[in-house]
């Protein structure tokens, strides 16, 4: 047995999640039987999908649901080896001991960042690059705006669609994160819908139309692109995030998606198995070469985990939000 900790759901959130909604739990974590591993984690994954799920699907006193990069430090399954490196989604657990199911060793590129596994590399890129290329179907030098293109999926979508030489728009909520779209990621135009009208915005940065617009964040976001959104246009609809704790604006204009001949449809990341090779291949070289960036908010510490979930949803992330664990 080893001492270990766990993040549990101990009440179900009204609104915003608070702390109190959260609990650390210190838990003795058996040591690794015939045929399973016993794995640290060294880097958690907290992300906007987790707030619907504390509302009905996530148990309460149980960990909390996550994925993570951790390392095997006990083994007797022929399929890991003590010392790899492992994604898993096993939880908001610091040590586990499971049958090795679900989880694949991982073997980064040396020239990359263990974290950029989490991100670009990991769930948020391939929900990126599938829901745009996919299920969005995009087009070389399509027109396309990109909702919250300063968080982890859609700085990724923002500058794939760049490279594939779109003209692209994206919002965002505060003026740093405006300036390292612009002047880093270099995309056309950028709309900080929280000082800016954003219909009036969005119309002005999209003098032809909207072909794709990925969506994140629905409500009044939805309802300004959609007068936008040129014949046959798309919109694969990744999240909803307005409207994840309550309230948020409703949309008036879905009628656009009649006369327009509109796609609507939406995906999650398990979609695309059969992109996964395609995606690591271009997704290494972008990155290698500087064609991809990305910024990181990594708290140190396992029990800032509901610290981390909770700040999602209120900007304190810049990029993707990660809590580090271990080294």
């Amino acid at each position: 047995m080893s001492a270990s900790r766990q993040i549990h759901l101990v009440r179900r959130p009204n609104g915003v999640p608070v702390p109190s909604d959260f609990a650390v739990v210190e838990v003795d974590t058996p040591d690794a039987g015939e045929g399973e591993v016993q794995v640290q984690n060294v880097l958690m994954s907290v992300d906007p999908y987790m707030r619907p799920r504390l509302t009905a699907d996530q148990p309460l006193d149980v960990p909390m649901i996550g994925g993570g990069i951790g390392r095997v430090v006990q083994s007797l399954n022929p399929r890991f080896k003590e010392g790899d490196l492992v994604r898993h989604g096993a939880g908001m657990q610091e040590l586990f001991t499971n049958d090795g199911k679900g989880m694949q060793v991982l073997t980064p590129d040396p020239g990359l960042s263990l974290t950029v596994y989490m991100h670009a590399l990991g769930g948020t890129g391939i929900t990126a690059y599938g829901g745009l290329l996919e299920t969005g179907a995009l087009k070389d030098g399509e027109q396309v705006f990109v909702s919250t293109a300063g968080g982890a999926v859609g700085s990724v979508v923002a500058q794939i669609a760049k490279i594939k030489g779109c003209y692209v728009v994206g919002s965002t909520g505060t003026d740093d994160k405006a300036a390292w779209l612009k002047d880093e990621v270099g995309i056309d135009a950028v709309i900080n819908y929280k000082t800016q009208p954003l219909a009036e915005a969005l119309k002005e940065a999209t003098p032809k139309g909207i072909d794709v617009y990925f969506e994140n964040v629905g409500g009044g976001h939805l309802d300004a692109a959609m007068p936008r959104m040129n014949v046959r246009g798309r919109i694969p609809v990744c999240g909803m995030i307005s409207t994840y704790n309550g309230g948020g604006d409703g949309v008036r204009n879905l009628f656009n998606l009649i006369y327009g001949r509109v796609r609507m449809e939406g995906f999650v990341a398990s979609d695309f198995p059969h992109l996964q090779a395609a995606f690591v291949s271009d997704m290494t070289g972008w990155l290698k070469d500087g064609r991809v960036k990305y910024q990181e908010t990594i708290l140190d510490g396992f029990e800032r985990a509901p610290e981390g979930l909770i700040g999602l949803f209120s900007g304190l992330n810049n990029g993707k939000m990660l809590i580090r664990v271990t080294s």
